[in-house]
């Protein structure tokens, strides 16, 4: 039997799992929040088949994803990172990605964890969107809008209100799984 999936998976092995494993579940660590993070700010901009292609070599190069190392990442890191083959080699997004880091730091001492900060804005719990078909899944929405405003104000850079909802959907804030993929109902449960 052939599982209805969200179509913009397609059929590439490794965009499919991550559609049936990972998209949509809700995150609640810190140290995965703080990785879909620094993946959806590479992102911006790209497809995110690319990004998953890259995602280990991203854990290699920045430490695993480890905020409290890439906080204090220091101009020879930043230099070797930019001549790293296997990531994005975006200045921008480098920097961002540090100064990402330092941010993340300072809510978590704000809010306890990143995680309370984040998840805060639903009362900790998914929303359930019920998308018929993804000419219905919005790029933003006013809550993805009013994150997006918020982690500017806190020094977050590349977290515009699109990459804030695609987090938001990575993450499992929001379920944007199609009605007809199976995956829908798995995330109601």
């Amino acid at each position: 039997m052939i599982k209805s999936r969200c179509a913009w998976c397609g059929d590439d092995p490794l965009y499919v799992a991550y559609h049936d494993k990972e998209w949509g579940v809700p995150v609640f660590s810190d140290d995965k929040l703080f990785e879909f993070l620094v993946l959806e700010t590479f992102q911006a901009g790209l497809s995110w088949i690319t990004i998953l292609r890259k995602r280990e070599n991203f854990r290699l190069a920045f430490d695993d994803f480890d905020y409290q190392k890439i906080a204090s990442y220091d101009e020879t890191k930043y230099e070797a990172l930019l001549l790293d083959a296997g990531i994005i080699r975006n200045k921008l997004k480098i920097r961002a990605t540090i100064g990402n880091a330092q941010a993340f730091i300072k809510l978590q001492k704000e809010h306890g964890s990143f995680s309370n900060y984040f998840w805060q804005y639903t009362d900790h719990k998914p929303l359930e969107c019920m998308r018929l078909n993804l000419k219905e899944v919005p790029a933003t929405t006013s809550l993805s809008d009013r994150i997006s405003k918020d982690l500017k104000k806190k020094g977050f850079n590349f977290v515009g209100s699109t990459v804030v909802y695609a987090y938001m959907q990575a993450v499992g804030m929001v379920n944007d799984h199609v009605e007809d993929c199976f995956r829908n109902k798995e995330m109601m449960m």
